[in-house]
């Protein structure tokens, strides 16, 4: 007898289980599809930021939540900014980054990808929004005090991420392939080319 409430429940359970296997095969598929398209979904998290922004703005509350956000969005800003093998931490093997002309070229590669680096922000916003529909995460604070303290956070822990960025001198941003010209053809060879016959 124990056994038939068991199967029922079971059954019960296989649509639901069935429509989450769905539901995040279609997510993963438009996540996937949205990888090559940084500028757009770049734009879509602004979008959302804004709204969240106004949210809190015509609400006047929630801003413990909005500092929480703040935190986790600097960790991750400190994620994206730092390289994947940390130099001070890898003495043994020296420093994974060139820091002199001679050394040999490494590319840069970072602790926390672009792409996780935006879901990650993307989903903070969200999470953070559906919070505010919520009054017990509407702490009474004094915000402006909140304010000056992640301002503070914030300097301090940048000034420490470009004190490390120059000591091991990296650059954590990559702004297209670099170009390189062929052999270079005598100046009069390419003004004629440029000039109307």
């Amino acid at each position: 007898m124990e056994g038939g409430e068991g199967d029922g429940a079971s059954s019960a359970m296989a649509p639901l289980a069935k429509w989450r296997h769905d539901f995040s095969m279609a997510f993963q598929y438009y996540l996937d599809r949205s990888t090559p398209h940084p500028v757009q979904r770049w734009i879509g998290t602004l979008v959302a930021a804004l709204i969240y922004i106004l949210r809190v703005y015509y609400v006047q509350g929630f801003y413990i939540i909005s500092y929480g956000l703040g935190i986790y969005l600097l960790n991750l800003l400190i994620g994206f900014l730092s390289p994947k093998v940390d130099p001070e931490l890898e003495v043994m093997d020296g420093p994974s980054l060139p820091t002199k002309g001679s050394d040999e070229f490494k590319p840069f590669i970072r602790r926390l990808p672009e792409f996780k680096f935006w879901y990650s922000f993307t989903k903070a916003f969200s999470v953070a929004f559906l919070m505010t529909f919520f009054s017990v995460f509407d702490v009474p604070v004094f915000w402006p005090i909140l304010l000056c303290y992640w301002i503070v956070l914030f300097v301090l822990t940048m000034k420490r991420q470009i004190l490390h960025m120059i000591k091991y001198k990296y650059i954590p941003f990559d702004f297209g392939k670099q170009k390189y010209s062929g052999k270079n053809k005598s100046s009069g060879a390419s003004s004629s080319r440029l000039s109307p016959d």
